[in-house]
């Protein structure tokens, strides 16, 4: 079990107090292993793995370069995850109530106005990338759907793609009503399922050209002319940006992670989970993607890399429609399980925080689902990694803030009460910890530096790196006079 944490003390009547912020009691807390590891099964088998690989392969790697890039961005990401991740376990609170601790009461809605910014325009991406697979099951089943709208478009997209968006969305809308639980049984579920359709679609792959060898030896055409790169220019140019990218990827979990790990049964368990879950799972998509694709090249003489279009292609050549149903099933489920765990519970918490009295959990998703269709996630898949590298270091800042106060300063040690009491530890000035802001903005400000000139160009390329190492670093040295002062502050009990 956890380390015990006396709940038996009344939490204050506050403002900032609800149902849904308040902490898991023992008697909720049934996530075992297995549910952890199913969570980040579902998390990583969605298009945007599959296709991840092509990004940087694009860019200029070969397949085990961008391979070990994925792993490596996932390794970095799972040590700023277990650190996040046991002040749920231990205390059973949500990521908004465990940022009041460094930024304070009211001073919290910072950091998780940033995490659900991020959040609901990755709900906006899955959900069009859900919606466009829909929209193919439709054509297949129905060929009049494709036709519906007349040849109405509107930014490059026709009425069937709005309206498959559009179910996809509801359905999302759904699981939100639902609650927590609903995604624990979703993620469990589709667990085996989805890693039985990744190595059917490899078998299929290695089976279709002759084997896994021969897919690997003209992995190379998937890069086209980037593969003329220079010598070294994979450590040079390459490597920095794209790990960063691969640690933004998950940036919002890693700080978001509380929100799952309230319901663990030991700290044991969820941090063995994830990391079976994270480090196995992602890598294997991603290089599951790069066979297939190579094996189009092979097949096609053309790279295709949405798996949504390579099932239509499929199905168009052998007239079959059992097969391309099922692969956009799987589609579907592999998005739902991602969109849902991943960029939904977060901001649902989050917009909760901004008014517990008359905002549940629940309100607050259907919120996030609202916005990530006005950000229209369409056209923040254009800018792929651009996105990716901008929103790392925003979060890269904010991350090294909360890491600094919860595992350096007060040493994994939180006073539970006054993480709801206006008037306790976490007041600060007016509920605002201004020193934390400070060491936001110095670390917001450090990547962004990269963009003035050439010669620190590193610091956006590495832009969560940046960031959380300048944030972290002033945070402790603004804060480390106070809790001096205070002696006690840092043996919170």
């Amino acid at each position: 079990m956890t380390d015990p944490v006396d709940m038996s003390e009344p939490l204050p009547a506050s403002r900032y107090l609800n149902a849904d912020l308040a902490p898991t009691p023992p008697g909720q807390r049934t996530w075992n292993l297995w549910h952890y590891a199913s969570l980040w099964v579902g998390l990583s088998v969605c298009i945007p793995t599959y296709m991840l690989a092509a990004s940087l392969i694009q860019a200029g790697m070969n397949w085990w370069q961008s391979l070990l890039t994925i792993f490596l961005g996932n390794a970095i990401v799972l040590a700023a995850l277990a650190i996040n991740a046991r002040a749920g376990t231990r205390y059973g609170i949500p990521f908004p109530v465990y940022a009041r601790a460094s930024f304070g009461l009211r001073g919290a809605h910072l950091p998780a106005l940033l995490r659900s910014i991020v959040a609901c325009g990755w709900f906006g991406i899955q959900t069009w990338i859900g919606g466009l697979a829909i929209s193919e099951i439709l054509g297949i089943v129905w060929p009049a759907w494709r036709s519906i709208g007349d040849g109405w478009t509107f930014m490059g997209f026709g009425a069937p793609a709005y309206l498959g968006f559009l179910l996809f969305w509801l359905i999302n809308l759904w699981f939100v009503w639902k609650g927590t639980e609903s995604i624990k049984w979703l993620e469990t579920l589709s667990a085996p399922f989805l890693i039985a359709i990744g190595l059917a679609l490899l078998w299929w792959a290695a089976s279709a050209v002759g084997g896994l060898g021969v897919i690997l030896d003209r992995s190379d055409a998937l890069a086209g002319t980037a593969a003329a790169r220079a010598p070294g220019s994979f450590w040079g140019d390459l490597f920095l940006p794209w790990v960063t990218a691969m640690v933004g990827y998950w940036a919002t979990l890693s700080l978001s992670i509380p929100d799952f790990t309230r319901f663990a049964r030991s700290d044991r368990e969820q941090l063995l989970g994830q990391a079976l879950g994270l480090l196995t799972t992602m890598p294997l998509f991603a290089f599951i993607g790069i066979a297939v694709t190579s094996a189009t090249v092979i097949l096609y003489g053309s790279a295709i890399w949405n798996p949504v279009a390579l099932v239509a292609r499929l199905a168009a050549e052998r007239g079959s429609v059992a097969l391309p149903l099922v692969a956009l099933f799987a589609i579907l489920v592999a998005t739902l399980t991602t969109n849902i765990a991943a960029n939904i519970v977060a901001p649902a918490y989050s917009f909760s925080n901004f008014h517990p009295r008359r905002l549940s959990a629940r309100a607050g998703g259907v919120i996030a689902a609202v916005i990530g269709v006005l950000i229209l996630p369409w056209k923040l898949l254009d800018a792929y990694q651009t996105w990716l590298i901008s929103y790392s270091g925003l979060l890269g800042a904010v991350g090294g803030v909360i890491m600094c106060d919860f595992a350096v300063l007060r040493r994994g040690r939180l006073r539970l009460r006054d993480l709801y009491d206006e008037r306790g530890a976490y007041a600060y000035t007016g509920g605002v910890n201004r020193r934390a802001l400070v060491a936001t903005a110095l670390g917001v400000m450090t990547p962004l530096a990269g963009l003035l000139d050439a010669r620190w160009s590193f610091l956006f390329s590495g832009a969560w790196f940046s960031a959380t190492l300048v944030s972290s670093l002033a945070y402790y040295f603004l804060m480390r006079p106070a809790f001096a002062r205070t002696a006690n502050v840092v043996r919170e009990a």
